[in-house]
């Protein structure tokens, strides 16, 4: 599946609700769907920055591929970025790295979270860019 497959498979996803409750109960049900992250690697170095919630992101470059993992201590904060590494892991850098995550405003989510979660969005947004970047220079 391409990226632009994957997003627009969220962007549906999400249209299947009408109300927000709704779309924040989805959002908890992915984040269930997480992988089990490794208690050793909550570290500092993987807690991402301006989040009201602590959340870790890890990332490895494998077979030319970018992989995601992430945990967060809150059940909608880690819907969110159970959603993002959802879409970005298994892609090439260069692809996250120049992707514009346009899909999170289409399915409204930045204007539905309180002002300090979409800081946290913004905040882990960015830092996969950096990641992406940061393998895109290797």
């Amino acid at each position: 599946m391409t990226l632009e497959e994957k997003k627009q498979e969220i962007i549906e996803g999400f249209s299947l609700y009408e109300e927000w409750l709704d779309k924040y109960e989805y959002l908890i049900e992915l984040g269930k769907n997480l992988a089990p992250f490794p208690e050793e690697k909550k570290t500092e170095d993987r807690l991402i920055k301006g989040c009201q919630s602590r959340v870790w992101l890890d990332s490895e470059l494998r077979d030319g591929s970018l992989y995601f993992m992430a945990d967060s201590d809150a059940v909608i904060t880690r819907g969110i970025i159970s959603l993002l590494i959802g879409v970005y892991s298994g892609r090439p850098a260069q692809e996250i790295a120049a992707d514009d995550f346009a899909f999170v405003s289409e399915i409204g989510l930045k204007d539905n979270l309180s002002p300090t979660r979409a800081n946290g969005l913004a905040s882990m947004i960015e830092r996969i860019r950096e990641i992406a970047k940061s393998y895109g220079r290797e």
